[in-house]
């Protein structure tokens, strides 16, 4: 998904609807946004499209409709083939919206009921029928209007959000408007980023309106807890610290792996791997006696060493910094074993996968334990047993699902998915904008889990890793990308370019 934006900061409806309302009070008239959003909307969509056959604008009652008679009548006035097709009927519009619509009307700009009009077949469309306010399913002709801009197979540019889609969740009830490219005005609304709202923009634009740095500033202060950053790698990467010229192994940490059960070594290895290409001074690997082999073989800088028994794994325990256990544990007795012996050893621990399994059902350690040393890193459906809820009800709301998640285990969580959630250790929530679909595929957690042990070992809090971590992982899936397509993605092709991005030039 590619972002036109130099914003950090991700905001509610109701944040942004407080900010259009200081940016009013501060003198800028409602109607004046309007026709700097309808104005901004157009230059993008002549920009983008130069000659359109039609542009076909589905306008809604609220301002989102106004939205599109602004670029309705814009479009007139530069005699572009333009048509309205109305959600409402013109009595029932108000304020800054009815002066919108008498400015299309005056320009000439053709109107049809929705109940009239057909689907189109060229040009462009234009989603002006729902803003940000949407909770919920839309009315059933709304909703008509939405499957039909679908059923368009036309390229489609959303006014501030696709209709149908929850401003500060990314979930959608029933359906939505699947746009090509979506504007969104004064802030980014979280929703657009994560859940399906990663699916559904297309390519996003952020346009500011005019909005003065100083508004901004006030409802920030005000919203600090709502507000979500978006992580910048280049940005984070700055956490890492400068190596001395004298410096030697111990200096960085020892991070060892846990996991490997039999039949998923290999996950335990691309952890290590990670880990040892994260930065880690020391990496080892406590697996099943039969990985050994394949270990050494693949990566003979790792230390290696077979245990069948939390007994024989306790004495190896005295020689890592940070644990990472998860990466191919399975949810055997061995591995039950391996991650109580693991939290028993009081070490900063990152836990992914079967660990997490195991946690959520009960066994070896309580459900409810809490640590200050503790990174999660659960998909969402982890993250629904961790939570005991459905995995549509994690996806449904992500926010409060990490949310909640960091506060029952007082640790730093990373909710991965489409726009991973970070959550810090004092509650603060972060979001992942780069990656891309071709991570869907086995390994990547692993990987992930290895980069994340290794900036613990190098010195990095647990937020700090869990930020720097998950976007460097998600930026080198968007490199590796670019060399091997998503199609065709694998988790260790990361490796190298993990590399890159770490590099000190």
């Amino acid at each position: 998904m590619k972002i036109t934006a130099s914003s950090h900061s991700l905001y509610t409806a109701a944040d942004v609807y407080a900010l259009d309302a200081a940016a009013i009070a501060a003198g800028t008239p409602a109607l004046q946004l309007m026709k700097r959003a309808g104005r901004a909307a157009f230059e993008l969509l002549v920009a983008r499209y130069p000659a359109p056959a039609l542009i076909s604008i589905y306008c809604g009652a609220g301002n989102n409709g106004g939205d599109g008679y602004v670029l309705a009548a814009l479009a007139a006035q530069r005699l572009l083939p333009v048509r309205v097709i109305q959600l409402a009927a013109p009595e029932k519009l108000t304020g800054a919206a009815r002066a919108a619509y008498e400015f299309a009307a005056q320009e000439g700009v053709e109107m049809v009921p929705f109940a009239a009009a057909q689907t189109p077949e060229q040009g462009v469309i234009v989603d002006a029928l729902l803003g940000i306010g949407l909770q919920g399913a839309p009315r059933a002709d709304y909703a008509a209007a939405i499957t039909q801009i679908n059923s368009a197979d036309l390229s489609v540019l959303a006014l501030d959000i696709p209709s149908g889609l929850n401003a500060d969740t990314g979930a959608v009830a029933t359906e939505a408007v699947t746009a090509s490219l979506t504007i969104t005005f004064i802030g980014i609304k979280r929703g657009l980023l994560t859940g399906r709202g990663a699916a559904l923009c297309g390519e996003l634009v952020l346009e500011q309106l005019g909005v003065d740095d100083a508004v901004y500033a006030n409802i920030d202060a005000q919203v600090q807890r709502s507000k979500v950053q978006r992580l910048i790698c280049s940005e984070l990467l700055s956490l890492l610290p400068i190596r001395a010229a004298d410096a030697h192994k111990g200096d960085f940490g020892h991070v060892m792996i846990i996991g490997g059960d039999t039949g998923y070594g290999g996950a335990a290895i691309m952890a290590a791997e990670a880990a040892a290409r994260a930065g880690a001074g020391l990496v080892s690997i406590a697996t099943r006696p039969e990985h050994l082999a394949a270990i050494l073989a693949r990566r003979p800088e790792v230390m290696a060493v077979g245990v069948i028994s939390g007994q024989e794994l306790e004495p190896f325990l005295a020689r890592p910094s940070v644990i990472v256990i998860g990466p191919g544990l399975g949810r055997s007795p061995w591995s039950e074993q391996m991650l109580q012996q693991a939290i028993k050893s009081g070490l900063p621990l990152v836990l992914d996968a079967d660990a997490l399994n195991i946690i959520a059902a009960g066994r070896v350690v309580p459900a409810s334990i809490k640590r200050d040393n503790w990174l999660l890193t659960p998909h969402p459906a982890e993250a629904a047993r961790l939570l005991g809820v459905t995995t549509q009800e994690v996806q449904a709301d992500r926010f409060a699902a990490v949310a909640q998640l960091q506060a029952r285990f007082n640790a730093a969580v990373i909710l991965k998915g489409a726009g991973s959630l970070v959550a810090g250790s004092d509650g603060a929530i972060s979001m992942v904008t780069d990656g891309n679909p071709g991570m869907a595929t086995g390994g990547m957690g692993d990987v992930l889990s290895g980069i994340l042990g290794a900036l613990l070992a190098q010195g990095l809090s647990l937020t700090e890793a869990a930020q720097c971590g998950a976007v460097l992982h998600a930026c080198a899936a968007d490199l590796a990308a670019q060399e091997f397509g998503q199609r065709s993605l694998l988790a260790t092709d990361l490796i190298p370019y993990l590399c890159e991005l770490l590099s000190d030039d």
